[in-house]
């Protein structure tokens, strides 16, 4: 019988640094920081990695940043993944794509749509986002490339003040690209910066976090279909974690960060969970190092009081990565996405006004309702 992989999809964050400085950005540093680009993998260590990954059965390599075409050598590593026999998905701002390099993805394509964030549906949303002259232009040009050469790609965006107001026209541009087959993906929830390292920036980011209220406006543009896809989700998923810190998939793959470091997820940048790969390998972190990650438990009085409870956790990002994030902890519960996922349960009648989820006791019976669409007359939907 063949063995399961160990690793199906590895990611691998080429660079933190950034052509765009865009205001939400939880990793990004300037595209000219030379200190970072010193400390970034060797292209011969990135190979090493990448051949390593395809002796553990790796099929997907997803390229990503900062920006992942800054980097000098991307062409050559792209070339050579491929080579490996990998397909590679890369995410991008498109503002560096060149005509060369599209006609590279055409000839040698990447087996995997493109994917690239568009700030804003003109010049004036877009800079005021990337806080660079010239980059809506660049971006323009890069996507014109990409349709020129018929390279599968999809387009998403971030809700921002500079754009909020273009969701309907920015949805209609988006449409009409060829591969995309539905609409384009929103980040709303902003993320603080993963290296901890820059609390002037992350006050600014909570600024502009949008409310809960307005996030569930947009979540419920499509009022029908999200409902559906809700009771499907919450009937698999929605239950409380107990004390496991990890009730995802964090350490079952990973993510090679750009300075040689392996992330149980991508979005965790804790000392405490990464595993050095210059002095070690990819196998004995996946078999090793990761299962002693997973098996934390939380300690923290507030989390085993109310998230450890709360059968609301799939409807929550309240995770170790987010806890680094806002409190420097793996456990500390972030009262803001709290109140996203209780403004979502409210919608959906599974908790009532002023109700906590983690003090419900019929959570049970409520989700059987709700997949049957028994609904509290409380409830933000009708049936």
């Amino acid at each position: 019988m063949k063995k399961e992989p160990y690793i199906t999809r590895l990611d691998i964050e080429l660079t933190e640094r950034c052509n765009n400085n865009c205001i939400h950005c939880y990793i990004n540093l300037p595209d000219d920081d030379l200190c970072a680009k010193k400390k970034e993998l060797s292209t011969d260590k990135i190979k090493e990695i990448l051949k390593e990954a395809v002796s553990l059965d790796c099929m997907t390599i997803r390229f990503t940043g900062g920006e992942p075409l800054l980097r000098e050598d991307f062409e050559e590593l792209y070339v050579f993944t491929r080579k490996q026999g990998l397909k590679v998905l890369i995410f991008t701002n498109a503002t560096l794509i060149n005509k060369r390099l599209a006609e590279l993805f055409s000839r040698i394509p990447p087996l995997e749509k493109i994917e690239v964030t568009v700030y804003g549906i003109n010049k004036n949303s877009y800079e005021a986002v990337t806080g660079k002259k010239g980059s809506f232009k660049a971006a323009e040009k890069g996507i014109k490339l990409l349709l020129k050469n018929k390279i599968p790609f999809v387009v998403k965006s971030a809700v921002l003040p500079p754009n909020k107001n273009e969701t309907d026209k920015f949805e209609k541009w988006a449409m009409a690209i060829p591969d995309m087959d539905r609409l384009p993906s929103k980040s709303m929830f902003f993320d603080l910066r993963c290296r901890r390292d820059n609390e002037i920036k992350n006050r600014f980011i909570k600024k502009l976090r949008i409310t809960p209220e307005e996030g569930i406006g947009i979540l419920t543009r499509e009022k029908d279909k999200y409902i559906k896809e809700m009771k499907e989700f919450c009937s698999k998923f929605t239950r409380p974690p107990g004390d496991d810190l990890f009730s995802c998939g964090a350490g079952f793959s990973g993510c090679a960060d750009a300075y040689g470091y392996f992330l149980p997820c991508i979005m965790l940048k804790c000392p405490d969970t990464a595993y050095d790969l210059k002095n070690g390998t990819l196998e004995d972190a996946i078999v090793n190092f990761f299962p002693k990650i997973r098996a934390m438990r939380a300690k923290n009085k507030d989390y085993l009081k109310r998230c450890a409870k709360c059968f609301l956790k799939s409807l929550c990002e309240q995770c170790p990565a987010k806890s680094w994030m806002e409190h420097g902890t793996l456990d500390t519960p972030v009262e803001y996405f709290c109140e996203i996922a209780h403004a979502q349960a409210k919608f959906l009648g599974l908790v009532k006004p002023h109700e906590k989820a983690w003090e419900v006791t019929d959570w049970k019976e409520r989700l059987r309702n709700f997949s049957r669409n028994v609904i509290p007359a409380e409830a933000g939907i009708q049936t």
